[in-house]
């Protein structure tokens, strides 16, 4: 017979679930320096760069940079995989929250390459990316992004990524 574990409050879930991802988050500078932020609804995350005057690439139109919006892709497919990967551990307590660093959160994957493809003009806003893993194996991960800003189902630009899985330590 198999002993049930009592569910923990909802807000000791949240606050754990909410620790991991900003640990994860703020581990990497690059991701602070654009100003990315990840906003959670149980296991599903969405980037959120919010809008700020030196991700401008084309002051005339203005346009975002083309660099900021493929690294906001990236490091959408990065965290999302991540997010994945350490999602078991989290749940069932084997990490320790007291001493969440990046010596102790799973390495992030490796990016083998990245296509992307720019639909329209980003225009001076916050932009959003979600990202669907297509694949996620042990070895490598395969993983399509998209971002818009007003409109969800307006597309600004898209991403495919192929990534290579960290191992994990033991």
């Amino acid at each position: 017979m198999t002993k049930h574990r009592k569910p923990e409050p909802v807000q000791v879930v949240k606050q754990r679930r909410d620790g991991v991802l900003r640990a994860m988050v703020e581990g990497v500078p690059y991701i602070r320096f654009l100003g990315i932020e990840f906003e959670r609804r149980g296991d599903e995350l969405t980037g959120v760069m919010p809008f700020s005057e030196q991700l401008i690439g084309n002051p005339i139109l203005p346009a975002l940079h083309g660099g900021a919006t493929a690294a906001f892709l990236e490091v959408t497919a990065i965290i999302t995989l991540s997010w994945g990967l350490i999602w078991e551990d989290m749940e069932s307590g084997a990490l320790d929250l007291d001493n969440l660093d990046s010596d102790h959160l799973p390495r992030l994957p490796k990016t083998i390459d990245f296509t992307v493809d720019y639909l329209r003009t980003g225009l001076p806003r916050d932009a959003y990316a979600r990202a669907r893993i297509n694949r996620s194996g042990r070895r490598y991960a395969s993983v399509h992004v998209e971002a818009w800003q007003d409109n969800r189902s307006r597309i600004f630009a898209q991403a495919t990524g192929h990534f290579l899985m960290p191992q994990r330590r033991g």
